[in-house]
């Protein structure tokens, strides 16, 4: 009976890792861990270069969370300069991020998470991706899909000048105005939008909520946890992907803090394990108590349903709806199942498209006065959005040159990496038994971490100095020959 259980690579995320399943005696789980091997050094590079760089620099982290790294250094400029963007620059920077968002929430249904209820958890290894989907839902829809896909990462291009690294932000403003013909093109790809996010909800209500088996996976106890929420509000308390104040609820759904993003090392910090370049958040407030989920403990999950669990209701009509349907069908607020977080990306996903139809038809969208120049000396600037995969806050300080002397970097997979690695644990101790292993149950550990589209990339992107590395190198039996290490006892 073998002792130890292996998945690597992982599939379907953006990044690196791996996860390590122990078993006992009796082949039942003794520990799984997912580990993230890759390191990046951004926050340690970007020192010595000016702060205007910023936005193109992080943009690089990831090339799926570009426009959530662009936009949230963009507005660390704003805070660091001390001046507030136009009008029409905040309604351009706004189209392109809800543009974003719902591009990125199509990518993950489809591509990524979906996989896993279209083809089925158990389905063959070979079909558990965007060609099995197709083949499932049919190709008509797989070809909308697509073109619903380019024409908003086209918008996003058309106003941020590139899909993939932007060049629209700059403190105070943007790079680019918008003409009355970029406009009705905006308001033709948002009608389509919100068209094809509501057809997506009604996919996902046919496929997966009238399955019983995937509605009992979902509320399972493999896929539960009680763990606080963190996400930004409006004055409202209502959902916001772009500005706000930072709302934090407890396990029971009530308002635990509330606080600017100035605030954030106030109420969150980052611990360390040996197994792992990935960095713990956990909430100042309460206290690192390991990985364990309750009141006691500080850990909390960002992402698509924290923020409905956070929030009081949705900025749109028919995300709102969809929102009362998610909680009334799920036993109300708020909701602890991480698979759930599919559905919720869904409600975020109509959201941001009407969000878009909305900002498509402001007047001020066109108007040419699209920045307001910086006249004071930088100091230190604090920027937060909530990325597709949940809360990005940047935190710059630099002399009076304005060149980067610290930068901080808190990603939302990094909000969310103690609760994950809660997740993939708690999946591979409720579905192996006795050393019974197959494809099937690996898939759905690996659905553990899927829920969460989880960036690796992003989130070890810090350089402590030394990079602890160790290179093993084996025989054609598997016999160890050579064990080089650095830094590494």
């Amino acid at each position: 009976m073998p002792k130890r259980v292996t998945i690597d690579p992982i599939t379907r995320l953006e990044g690196h890792g791996k996860v390590e399943i122990f078993l006992d005696d009796e082949g039942n789980v003794q520990r799984a861990y997912l580990q993230i091997p890759e390191l990046r050094g951004f926050e340690k590079f970007a020192q010595g270069r000016p702060a205007e760089d910023m936005p193109q620099i992080t943009s690089r982290i990831c090339g799926v969370c570009p426009t959530a790294h662009h936009m949230a250094a963009t507005k660390a400029l704003d805070d660091l300069y001390r001046v507030q963007p136009t009008a029409a620059a905040l309604a351009i920077r706004q189209l392109v991020y809800n543009t974003f968002m719902f591009e990125d929430h199509a990518l993950h249904f489809y591509f990524l998470g979906g996989p896993d209820f279209i083809v089925g958890p158990d389905g063959p290894k070979a079909q558990r991706n965007v060609l099995g989907v197709i083949g499932k839902v049919g190709v008509e829809i797989g070809k909308k899909v697509i073109a619903m896909r380019k024409a908003a990462r086209e918008l996003i291009a058309l106003a941020g000048g590139k899909v993939i690294h932007p060049v629209l932000g700059l403190p105070g403003g943007v790079a680019r105005a918008l003409k009355p013909e970029d406009q009705k093109r905006a308001k033709k790809v948002a009608e389509e939008a919100v068209e094809f996010a509501e057809s997506t909800l009604q996919a996902f209500d046919d496929i997966v909520l009238k399955n019983k088996h995937y509605v009992d996976l979902i509320v399972s106890g493999a896929y539960t946890h009680r763990t606080y929420y963190m996400g930004l509000v409006d004055q409202d308390n209502k959902l916001n992907f772009y500005e706000g104040r930072l709302r934090v609820v407890d396990p029971d759904g009530k308002e635990f803090l509330k606080f600017p993003a100035r605030e954030y090392a106030t109420h969150v910090a980052e611990h360390v394990e040996p197994w792992s370049y990935i960095k713990f958040c956990y909430l100042k407030d309460v206290g690192w108590k390991g990985f364990e989920d309750g009141p006691d403990s500080g850990v909390y999950a960002v992402a698509p349903l924290a923020r409905l669990n956070v929030a009081e209701g949705m900025p749109t009509p028919k995300a709102q709806a969809e929102y009362e349907r998610f909680f009334d069908t799920l036993g109300g607020k708020p909701v602890h199942h991480t698979l759930a977080t599919h559905w919720a990306r869904l409600v975020e996903m109509l959201c941001a498209a009407e969000l878009m139809r909305d900002l498509a038809a402001r007047p001020e969208l066109i108007d040419p006065d699209i920045r307001n120049i910086p006249a004071e000396t930088p100091v230190e600037g604090i920027g937060v959005v909530e990325a597709p995969r949940g809360t990005l806050l940047h935190h710059y300080r630099t002399d009076p040159q304005g060149l980067i002397t610290a930068a901080n970097l808190i990603v939302a997979t990094q909000n969310n990496a103690a609760r994950i690695a809660m997740s993939v644990d708690r999946a591979a101790r409720s579905m192996i038994r006795g050393g019974q292993v197959d494809d099937g149950i690996l898939n759905k550990i690996e659905m553990a971490f899927r829920a969460y589209d989880p960036c690796f990339g992003c989130a070890t992107h810090a350089v402590p100095g030394q990079l602890p590395l160790e290179v093993r190198i084996r025989d054609l039996e598997g016999n160890l020959l050579r064990r080089l290490t650095q830094y590494v006892a």
